[in-house]
Protein backbone atom coordinates (compact mmCIF):
# COMPACT_ATOMS: atom_id res chain seq x y z
CA UNK A 1 0.00 0.00 0.00
CA UNK A 2 1.42 3.69 -0.89
CA UNK A 3 2.17 6.09 1.76
CA UNK A 4 0.61 9.18 1.98
CA UNK A 5 2.58 12.34 1.13
CA UNK A 6 0.62 15.98 1.77
CA UNK A 7 1.70 18.84 0.19
CA UNK A 8 1.22 22.11 1.90
CA UNK A 9 0.87 24.85 -0.72
CA UNK A 10 0.56 22.32 -3.47
CA UNK A 11 -0.68 25.12 -6.56
CA UNK A 12 2.23 27.30 -5.59
CA UNK A 13 5.70 27.15 -6.96
CA UNK A 14 7.21 25.47 -4.72
CA UNK A 15 4.77 22.78 -3.42
CA UNK A 16 3.76 22.60 -6.94
CA UNK A 17 7.41 21.47 -7.79
CA UNK A 18 7.00 19.04 -5.14
CA UNK A 19 3.99 17.37 -6.48
CA UNK A 20 5.01 17.09 -10.26
CA UNK A 21 8.49 15.59 -8.99
CA UNK A 22 7.12 12.72 -7.22
CA UNK A 23 4.23 11.93 -10.20
CA UNK A 24 7.36 12.04 -13.29
CA UNK A 25 9.40 9.78 -10.97
CA UNK A 26 8.54 5.81 -11.64
CA UNK A 27 9.73 4.95 -7.82
CA UNK A 28 8.56 7.44 -5.61
CA UNK A 29 4.96 7.78 -7.80
CA UNK A 30 4.88 3.98 -6.35
CA UNK A 31 5.82 4.37 -3.42
CA UNK A 32 3.84 7.36 -2.18
CA UNK A 33 -0.19 8.23 -2.82
CA UNK A 34 0.23 12.84 -2.74
CA UNK A 35 -2.22 14.59 -1.09
CA UNK A 36 -2.60 18.20 -2.09
CA UNK A 37 -3.41 20.73 0.46
CA UNK A 38 -5.94 23.68 -0.76
CA UNK A 39 -7.73 26.06 0.79
CA UNK A 40 -10.00 26.01 -2.75
CA UNK A 41 -10.54 22.39 -4.10
CA UNK A 42 -12.00 24.03 -7.08
CA UNK A 43 -9.06 26.72 -8.37
CA UNK A 44 -8.04 25.61 -11.91
CA UNK A 45 -4.53 24.91 -10.42
CA UNK A 46 -6.43 22.17 -7.51
CA UNK A 47 -8.53 20.81 -10.90
CA UNK A 48 -5.48 20.25 -12.60
CA UNK A 49 -3.91 17.94 -9.80
CA UNK A 50 -6.78 16.12 -9.17
CA UNK A 51 -7.17 15.10 -12.61
CA UNK A 52 -3.47 13.84 -12.02
CA UNK A 53 -4.85 11.74 -9.31
CA UNK A 54 -4.01 13.65 -6.80
CA UNK A 55 -6.13 13.87 -3.40
CA UNK A 56 -7.22 17.25 -2.71
CA UNK A 57 -7.88 18.14 1.37
CA UNK A 58 -9.05 21.73 2.29
CA UNK A 59 -7.27 22.68 5.48
CA UNK A 60 -6.51 25.74 6.92
CA UNK A 61 -3.08 26.29 8.93
CA UNK A 62 -5.15 28.39 11.95
CA UNK A 63 -4.86 25.86 14.55
CA UNK A 64 -3.32 21.59 14.88
CA UNK A 65 -6.91 21.07 14.30
CA UNK A 66 -7.85 22.47 11.30
CA UNK A 67 -4.82 21.07 9.63
CA UNK A 68 -5.09 17.35 10.94
CA UNK A 69 -7.87 16.03 8.58
CA UNK A 70 -4.85 17.39 6.01
CA UNK A 71 -1.88 15.21 7.64
CA UNK A 72 -3.90 12.36 8.99
CA UNK A 73 -2.70 8.90 7.92
CA UNK A 74 0.54 10.62 6.18
CA UNK A 75 3.95 9.07 6.37
CA UNK A 76 5.54 11.87 4.94
CA UNK A 77 4.81 15.99 5.04
CA UNK A 78 5.93 18.87 3.20
CA UNK A 79 5.55 22.04 4.84
CA UNK A 80 6.17 25.73 3.00
CA UNK A 81 4.96 28.62 4.91
CA UNK A 82 4.37 31.99 3.18
CA UNK A 83 5.13 35.16 5.00
CA UNK A 84 4.07 37.58 2.29
CA UNK A 85 0.38 36.39 2.69
CA UNK A 86 -0.24 38.20 5.98
CA UNK A 87 3.16 40.08 6.31
CA UNK A 88 3.45 39.05 9.92
CA UNK A 89 5.61 36.77 11.19
CA UNK A 90 3.70 36.13 14.09
CA UNK A 91 0.87 34.12 11.81
CA UNK A 92 3.55 32.56 9.98
CA UNK A 93 5.11 31.09 13.18
CA UNK A 94 1.67 30.12 14.32
CA UNK A 95 0.81 28.42 11.21
CA UNK A 96 4.21 26.55 11.16
CA UNK A 97 3.36 25.29 14.82
CA UNK A 98 0.27 24.12 13.98
CA UNK A 99 0.90 22.26 11.12
CA UNK A 100 4.22 20.66 13.48
CA UNK A 101 1.47 19.77 16.47
CA UNK A 102 -0.95 18.23 14.16
CA UNK A 103 1.75 16.14 12.66
CA UNK A 104 2.87 15.06 15.75
CA UNK A 105 -0.26 14.12 16.76
CA UNK A 106 -1.02 12.08 13.62
CA UNK A 107 2.01 10.19 13.76
CA UNK A 108 3.48 11.39 10.67
CA UNK A 109 7.76 10.23 10.38
CA UNK A 110 9.15 13.06 8.16
CA UNK A 111 8.38 16.49 7.94
CA UNK A 112 10.59 17.78 5.07
CA UNK A 113 10.24 22.21 5.67
CA UNK A 114 11.34 25.17 3.26
CA UNK A 115 13.01 26.97 6.16
CA UNK A 116 15.73 29.63 5.78
CA UNK A 117 19.06 30.97 8.18
CA UNK A 118 18.17 33.36 11.11
CA UNK A 119 19.30 36.67 9.43
CA UNK A 120 18.92 37.92 13.26
CA UNK A 121 20.83 35.96 14.87
CA UNK A 122 23.81 35.27 12.27
CA UNK A 123 24.15 39.06 11.95
CA UNK A 124 24.53 39.77 15.38
CA UNK A 125 21.88 41.45 15.40
CA UNK A 126 22.62 44.13 12.42
CA UNK A 127 20.07 42.48 10.03
CA UNK A 128 16.96 42.77 12.38
CA UNK A 129 13.58 43.18 10.18
CA UNK A 130 13.97 39.81 7.65
CA UNK A 131 11.05 38.60 9.17
CA UNK A 132 10.07 36.01 6.64
CA UNK A 133 13.97 34.60 7.20
CA UNK A 134 13.79 34.46 11.46
CA UNK A 135 10.28 33.06 11.34
CA UNK A 136 11.23 30.10 9.38
CA UNK A 137 14.09 29.52 11.14
CA UNK A 138 11.92 29.79 14.08
CA UNK A 139 9.61 27.10 12.55
CA UNK A 140 12.70 24.77 12.05
CA UNK A 141 13.69 24.83 15.70
CA UNK A 142 9.96 24.21 16.74
CA UNK A 143 10.48 21.04 14.60
CA UNK A 144 13.75 19.84 15.70
CA UNK A 145 12.13 20.38 19.33
CA UNK A 146 8.84 18.50 18.51
CA UNK A 147 10.45 14.91 18.36
CA UNK A 148 8.99 14.88 14.96
CA UNK A 149 12.29 13.56 12.52
CA UNK A 150 12.67 16.61 10.01
CA UNK A 151 14.80 17.05 7.14
CA UNK A 152 14.83 21.55 6.34
CA UNK A 153 15.25 22.33 2.38
CA UNK A 154 16.40 26.16 2.30
CA UNK A 155 15.49 27.54 -1.24
CA UNK A 156 18.14 30.03 -2.72
CA UNK A 157 16.61 33.35 -4.17
CA UNK A 158 14.20 32.20 -7.00
CA UNK A 159 15.70 33.05 -10.64
CA UNK A 160 12.37 33.85 -11.55
CA UNK A 161 12.94 36.73 -9.27
CA UNK A 162 15.05 38.41 -11.64
CA UNK A 163 12.21 38.76 -14.36
CA UNK A 164 11.18 42.09 -12.75
CA UNK A 165 14.15 43.09 -11.15
CA UNK A 166 16.32 43.27 -14.09
CA UNK A 167 15.21 46.13 -16.25
CA UNK A 168 15.26 46.69 -19.79
CA UNK A 169 16.79 50.36 -20.38
CA UNK A 170 14.05 53.30 -21.30
CA UNK A 171 14.25 54.27 -24.67
CA UNK A 172 16.11 57.35 -23.76
CA UNK A 173 18.95 55.39 -22.54
CA UNK A 174 21.32 52.95 -24.80
CA UNK A 175 19.93 49.31 -25.91
CA UNK A 176 20.59 47.16 -23.04
CA UNK A 177 19.50 46.03 -19.58
CA UNK A 178 20.25 47.34 -15.83
CA UNK A 179 19.78 45.37 -12.40
CA UNK A 180 20.01 47.92 -9.88
CA UNK A 181 20.31 46.97 -6.29
CA UNK A 182 21.65 48.50 -2.96
CA UNK A 183 24.96 46.46 -2.56
CA UNK A 184 28.32 46.37 -4.15
CA UNK A 185 27.71 43.97 -7.30
CA UNK A 186 31.11 42.61 -6.95
CA UNK A 187 30.63 41.38 -3.80
CA UNK A 188 27.13 40.69 -2.92
CA UNK A 189 26.85 37.08 -3.78
CA UNK A 190 23.23 35.23 -4.48
CA UNK A 191 22.77 31.45 -4.52
CA UNK A 192 20.41 31.19 -7.17
CA UNK A 193 17.73 28.41 -7.80
CA UNK A 194 14.61 27.63 -10.40
CA UNK A 195 11.47 27.00 -7.78
CA UNK A 196 9.42 25.85 -10.04
CA UNK A 197 11.75 23.27 -12.04
CA UNK A 198 13.95 22.19 -9.31
CA UNK A 199 12.03 22.55 -5.50
CA UNK A 200 10.83 18.85 -5.90
CA UNK A 201 12.53 17.26 -8.89
CA UNK A 202 16.22 17.77 -6.97
CA UNK A 203 15.94 19.13 -3.40
CA UNK A 204 12.68 18.05 -1.76
CA UNK A 205 13.39 14.65 -3.63
CA UNK A 206 17.12 14.42 -1.93
CA UNK A 207 15.82 14.85 0.71
CA UNK A 208 12.73 11.69 0.51
CA UNK A 209 15.53 9.28 -1.05
CA UNK A 210 18.03 9.86 1.36
CA UNK A 211 15.78 9.53 4.67
CA UNK A 212 16.38 8.91 7.39
CA UNK A 213 20.13 9.59 6.88
CA UNK A 214 19.56 13.42 6.18
CA UNK A 215 17.26 13.81 8.95
CA UNK A 216 18.17 16.82 11.07
CA UNK A 217 20.25 18.17 7.94
CA UNK A 218 19.49 21.29 6.13
CA UNK A 219 20.06 20.68 2.32
CA UNK A 220 20.55 24.05 1.05
CA UNK A 221 18.46 24.30 -2.69
CA UNK A 222 20.45 26.74 -5.07
CA UNK A 223 22.41 25.66 -8.31
CA UNK A 224 25.82 28.08 -7.22
CA UNK A 225 26.31 31.26 -5.74
CA UNK A 226 26.63 34.33 -8.51
CA UNK A 227 27.75 37.77 -7.56
CA UNK A 228 25.70 40.07 -9.20
CA UNK A 229 28.58 41.23 -11.67
CA UNK A 230 28.54 37.43 -12.92
CA UNK A 231 24.64 37.10 -12.80
CA UNK A 232 24.40 40.07 -15.20
CA UNK A 233 27.43 39.37 -17.24
CA UNK A 234 25.92 36.06 -17.62
CA UNK A 235 22.63 37.08 -18.40
CA UNK A 236 24.07 39.39 -21.16
CA UNK A 237 25.85 36.57 -22.86
CA UNK A 238 22.70 34.68 -23.26
CA UNK A 239 20.25 37.93 -24.39
CA UNK A 240 23.16 39.17 -26.44
CA UNK A 241 22.74 42.92 -25.34
CA UNK A 242 24.66 45.00 -23.00
CA UNK A 243 23.56 44.31 -19.55
CA UNK A 244 25.21 46.01 -16.32
CA UNK A 245 24.53 45.83 -12.26
CA UNK A 246 24.40 49.48 -10.54
CA UNK A 247 24.34 50.39 -6.89
CA UNK A 248 22.20 52.31 -5.56
CA UNK A 249 21.48 54.39 -1.88
CA UNK A 250 19.20 52.45 0.26
CA UNK A 251 16.46 54.99 0.29
CA UNK A 252 16.20 55.14 -3.33
CA UNK A 253 15.90 51.04 -3.36
CA UNK A 254 12.94 51.69 -0.75
CA UNK A 255 11.00 53.84 -2.76
CA UNK A 256 10.74 51.08 -5.50
CA UNK A 257 8.73 49.37 -2.75
CA UNK A 258 5.93 49.23 -0.51
CA UNK A 259 6.11 50.73 2.77
CA UNK A 260 4.87 47.47 4.54
CA UNK A 261 7.75 45.25 2.68
CA UNK A 262 10.82 48.12 2.11
CA UNK A 263 13.03 47.48 5.17
CA UNK A 264 12.58 43.81 5.16
CA UNK A 265 13.86 43.36 1.03
CA UNK A 266 16.31 46.42 2.17
CA UNK A 267 17.87 43.80 4.60
CA UNK A 268 17.44 41.07 2.56
CA UNK A 269 19.59 42.51 0.01
CA UNK A 270 22.28 43.50 2.52
CA UNK A 271 22.23 39.67 3.52
CA UNK A 272 23.99 38.84 0.15
CA UNK A 273 27.06 40.84 1.07
CA UNK A 274 27.74 39.72 5.03
CA UNK A 275 27.12 37.39 6.61
CA UNK A 276 25.99 36.17 3.43
CA UNK A 277 22.20 34.03 2.12
CA UNK A 278 23.41 30.75 3.97
CA UNK A 279 25.67 32.76 6.06
CA UNK A 280 28.72 31.70 3.95
CA UNK A 281 27.79 27.76 4.31
CA UNK A 282 28.91 25.63 0.88
CA UNK A 283 26.83 23.83 -1.22
CA UNK A 284 28.98 21.17 -2.10
CA UNK A 285 27.39 18.68 0.44
CA UNK A 286 23.52 19.35 -0.43
CA UNK A 287 24.47 19.45 -4.46
CA UNK A 288 26.29 16.00 -4.35
CA UNK A 289 22.65 14.62 -2.65
CA UNK A 290 21.17 15.00 -6.01
CA UNK A 291 20.84 12.72 -8.82
CA UNK A 292 21.20 15.58 -11.54
CA UNK A 293 22.23 19.18 -12.00
CA UNK A 294 19.98 22.01 -11.14
CA UNK A 295 19.24 24.31 -13.21
CA UNK A 296 21.83 27.07 -14.12
CA UNK A 297 21.18 31.12 -14.60
CA UNK A 298 21.80 30.95 -18.06
CA UNK A 299 19.85 28.39 -18.58
CA UNK A 300 17.03 29.60 -16.93
CA UNK A 301 17.49 33.06 -19.16
CA UNK A 302 17.52 31.46 -22.31
CA UNK A 303 14.29 29.32 -21.28
CA UNK A 304 12.22 32.22 -20.68
CA UNK A 305 14.48 34.74 -22.84
CA UNK A 306 11.64 36.23 -24.36
CA UNK A 307 9.94 37.84 -21.05
CA UNK A 308 13.05 39.82 -21.07
CA UNK A 309 12.75 40.91 -24.74
CA UNK A 310 8.93 41.59 -24.29
CA UNK A 311 9.73 43.47 -21.17
CA UNK A 312 6.97 46.89 -21.30
CA UNK A 313 7.84 49.96 -19.29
Amino acid sequence: MSKILTVFGATGNQGGSVVEAILADPALSQEFKLRAVTRDVNKPAAKRLEAKGVELVVADMSSADSVAPAVQGAHTVFLVTNFWESMSADIEISQGKAVVDACKAAGVQHIIFSSLINAGKASNGRLSNISHFDGKARIEEYIRSSGVPGTFVLPGMFMSGFETMIRKNPPSEPAGYTLALPVDPSKAKAPLFDAAQDTGKMFVKAAIKNFPSQTGNRILAASDYYTIDQLMSEFSQVMGKPAHAVQIEDDKFKSFLSPAAAEELLENMKLLEDPGYYAGESLAGSLALLEEKPTSWKEFVEKHKQKWVNFDH
